[in-house]
């Protein structure tokens, strides 16, 4: 570690000290070094932390120092080799290393594992191809892969493994491979071996069991059972993932769903082995027809292939819930056609393309990064982004999307965004993680599973003992039936599926319309929503306003002098109302003037200094608090404010300078959300920062429950504490940076993916359309996620709450049934099944 060395200098005049603990060089004459002085001798250290620990115990830490310094000394004596495998040195006098003579040489290696891959392809390690194969797949790999568990998205690993908690086999987080699901393929070889010996061992059994015939009648009973030992250890390796992810589950202290069954099927093989090799060991009542002790070699063998059958049946459906981000993944071309400065196109990698550089999209090619078009005008269809059916208009200036569809016409774009910038990586990201967050009822599930295991241990042993004490003759063997039995029809993985799995196909649905949500608790605090506030601008209406009328004030002006300042004042701001006003002055070919000092006063409006003149730009609560009179407007004004068009206002010197108009259509699909918001049970209301009658307006065409107008950032967060106080669960929707504060505050956020930067922050679902469908989708899509969960909630608790008493025996004074283990196995893997299909449904949900 670099904070932990110290840098060494060999001139003649300093004096350097090892330090006792990291045997670092350490100059003495350096009065910023520590030391430490014990038993008459001065110790130095290279840094604070080797002094500390030092002082802790400084007798412990010498004997160590005295033992590394004595080792280096032996080692100095000794003759080593270098592993031409791994690179590590070998004492060649240490007789257990492996060696290998090759061209009359001798190679040594460090482990069996060098020795043996040596010895397969000498020449591949002599050359050192293997060094160069290893810098290739180096490269190839994502840098910082990390590995996750479906069921515990808190685990996050740096390389493949099983999950420390639940014991599931870890995937990747970034980003879905292409390539086949490594244990898929292992856990179906295995299968492909553990299945046919199953069967046959099943068959024998059942023929024998259930229907009197024995099929092997050459054999003697104790040959019976060595052959099904012989069949059933195959059948042992295949479920060796089982049994090494059992045992971890006790080194970690995380009792999961494998322990039980690595018990179980353990159990039963340990069983049946000592009845096959120490039948003496048995009561006499145990003896069967044949006179052997009943043997279970089957029920482990089956058992082990179903669960291996569940868990294959298992990947594949966690597989899909992936799919949405993998069909997100395949919108984006893998082509580009790059226009250099000569006017000449060539071909390459969407992955080499960079910044700034000038691509052309031709008639329905989809379009490969995000960018601003130079060239030519067309219509994209944006609906695999924002959900929205139609195609959308653009010409020279305007915005494109990577990974949407062009129409008819072609066009050249500047790439703006590359790589993990474009608005699709973000949002690949999003989903992929909000697919790993947890949902608060997930908690519910947890605190039960935590429990699960060690409840189930329990019963497997009240089981056995119930069976040995009340049970039937031979007591023994019902026992173990019984026990095993339990430990398997248990599955605690069930109910650690129910709430991710949901999740999943949740947020990959969401992405596929337009909705996307930032966790899992956003989603289930969306069900509860019954006040939504909105905001005017860019969230009822288009927030794409337009200049309509501009009056000047002041006689020393012109109105093209109004609109030059306003434009000047407006040239930094991202107000949807600044874009209209630059687009206005923009068109009358107006310069804008320089700003010597830019202040964005949020939720009012602009305070500047344009040539040594100080301009404030707002609304009129703005221009009052500023002491600037503006009681002075013509008639024709007020007319536009009875339209219900938005003002600004804009002084100089704190004199009243002009007034613009701006009118901004109301979106086509607002009145008809509103109305289905109103259906699912939700009171809409709207909090602007217009003025009350344009605010009124708007909100009587679209059925607005409530109108707060003239708000400023704080009075929407008071609104929103205001009703959360009265116990009603907030969602606020907007897109400016004056709605940041209330959308972090609100229960729900939800920024319009038209809107700033810092809204989208803040907010916990982002709608990419803009518009108000997508919060009808999020509402819709929550509702059906919660429900889903609930009903594998339920499914997994009733499951387990009626399986493993059956399993126990309760049935047998019944009707004199005794669930067998093989049973057991099957149900405890079609129940983990049932509840990944169940949430697949969620595919089928129309929002």
């Amino acid at each position: 570690m670099a904070d932990s060395c110290c840098a060494t200098n060999d001139k003649a005049d300093l004096t350097y000290a090892i330090d006792p603990i990291c045997e670092m060089k350490v100059d003495v004459n350096n009065e910023q070094k520590k030391r430490f002085e014990y038993e008459g001798v001065t110790y130095y250290f290279c840094n604070p932390k080797c002094y500390e620990k030092f002082q802790s115990d400084p007798a412990h830490h010498l004997t160590e120092f005295a033992k590394k310094q004595a080792q280096a000394v032996i080692d100095a004596q000794k003759t080593f080799a270098i592993d031409p495998v791994c690179g590590m040195k070998v004492d060649v006098d240490n007789e257990q290393k492996k060696r290998h003579v090759y061209k009359d040489e001798t190679y040594y290696f460090c482990n069996p594992k060098c020795y043996e891959k040596f010895k397969a392809k000498p020449e591949y390690y002599l050359t050192g191809q293997h060094k160069i194969d290893a810098a290739k797949e180096a490269e190839q790999a994502p840098t910082g892969t990390r590995y996750t568990c479906s069921c515990h998205p808190e685990i996050i690993e740096y390389a493949p493994g099983v999950c420390p908690k639940c014991g599931m086999a870890l995937e990747v987080m970034d980003m879905p491979s292409d390539e086949e699901n490594p244990e898929l393929v292992d856990f179906t070889r295995r299968l492909w071996v553990a299945a046919p010996l199953a069967l046959i061992l099943l068959v024998i059994e059942m023929f024998n069991h259930l229907l009197g015939i024995n099929l092997l009648p050459f054999l003697s009973g104790f040959e019976r059972q060595l052959l099904g030992l012989a069949l059933v250890i195959p059948v042992m390796w295949a479920g060796m993932p089982f049994f090494e992810r059992a045992i971890l589950s006790f080194k970690t202290n995380n009792l999961n769903m494998f322990t039980l069954i690595g018990v179980g099927t353990f159990a039963a093989f340990a069983y049946s082995v000592v009845a096959t090799f120490l039948p003496n060991l048995f009561p006499t009542s145990m003896l069967n027809m044949h006179h052997i002790v009943p043997v279970y070699f089957e029920s482990a063998a089956v058992i082990i292939a179903l669960v291996l059958m569940g868990q294959i049946m298992e990947i594949r459906s966690k597989e899909k819930t992936g799919n949405a981000i993998k069909q997100l993944l395949d919108l984006t071309p893998d082509i580009a056609h790059v226009i250099d400065k000569d006017g000449k196109e060539s071909d390459l990698a969407v992955s080499a393309v960079l910044k700034g550089a000038t691509l052309r999209v031709r008639a329905g090619e989809k379009i490969p990064l995000d960018g601003v078009i130079v060239v030519g005008k067309s219509h994209i269809d944006e609906s695999m982004i924002t959900g929205e059916p139609v195609q959308v208009a653009k010409q020279v200036g305007d915005k494109v999307i990577g990974g949407t569809i062009n129409g008819t016409g072609g066009f050249d774009f500047t790439a703006q965004k590359v790589g993990d910038e474009t608005i699709l990586a973000q949002i690949i990201k999003m989903v992929a993680d909000a697919q790993r967050s947890r949902a608060p009822i997930q908690s519910l599930a947890d605190k039960v599973a935590n429990l699960f295991v060690p409840t189930i241990f329990a019963a497997a042993i009240i089981a056995f003992a119930a069976w040995m004490y009340f049970g039937p003759e031979p007591k023994l063997s019902y026992a173990v039936v019984a026990a095993v039995s339990v430990l398997i029809i248990a599955c605690p993985c069930a109910l650690g599926l129910a709430t991710p799995m949901s999740i999943m196909v949740a947020m990959g649905i969401g992405a596929r319309n337009g909705v996307l949500i930032k966790s899992a608790a956003q989603l289930e605090k969306m069900t509860a929503v019954d006040v939504l506030i909105v905001d005017k601008t860019g969230t009822i209406t288009q927030g794409k306003p337009e200049m309509s009328e501009v009056f000047c004030l002041n006689d020393g002006y012109t109105a093209q002098d109004v609109v030059q300042q306003l434009a000047s004042a407006e040239q930094y701001s991202d107000h949807p109302l600044a874009h209209a006003v630059l687009n206005y002055a923009k068109s009358y070919n107006l310069d804008l003037l320089k700003v010597d000092d830019f202040k964005d006063v949020t939720g009012s409006g602009i305070d500047a200094n344009i040539m040594g003149k100080k301009i404030l730009v707002g609304n009129l609560n703005f221009m009052t608090h500023s002491n600037v009179d503006f009681s002075n407007v013509p008639a024709a004004a007020n007319t536009c404010l009875e339209q219900g068009q938005t003002p600004i206002y804009i002084s100089v010197d704190n004199q009243a300078l002009g007034l613009v108009f701006v009118a901004d259509q109301i979106k086509v699909d607002s009145a008809a959300a509103i109305e289905q918001l109103h259906a699912l049970g939700m009171k809409v209301i709207m909090a602007t920062g217009d003025i009350a009658q344009s605010a009124n307006i708007v909100a009587a065409q679209v059925n607005i429950d409530e109108v707060h107008a003239a708000m400023l950032p704080e009075d929407k967060i008071a609104l929103v504490k205001k009703l959360q106080a009265e116990g009603k669960t907030v969602a606020m929707a907007g897109d400016g940076i004056n709605d940041a504060p209330a959308l972090a505050q609100a229960d729900v956020g939800i920024a319009m993916g038209t809107g700033a930067g810092v809204a989208i922050e803040s907010a916990g679902i982002t709608l990419v359309g803009g518009n108000l469908t997508g919060i009808v989708k999020a509402k819709r899509l929550a509702n059906a996620t919660m429900n889903n969960i609930k009903q594998n909630l339920f499914f997994a608790f009733i499951y387990n709450t009626a399986g493993v008493p059956i399993a126990a025996g309760i049935l047998f004074p019944l009707v004199g049934v005794l669930l067998s283990p093989i049973f057991a196995a099957a149900a405890m893997s079609l129940s983990s099944v049932s509840v990944v299909l169940n949430a697949l449904r969620l595919r089928k949900v129309k929002l």
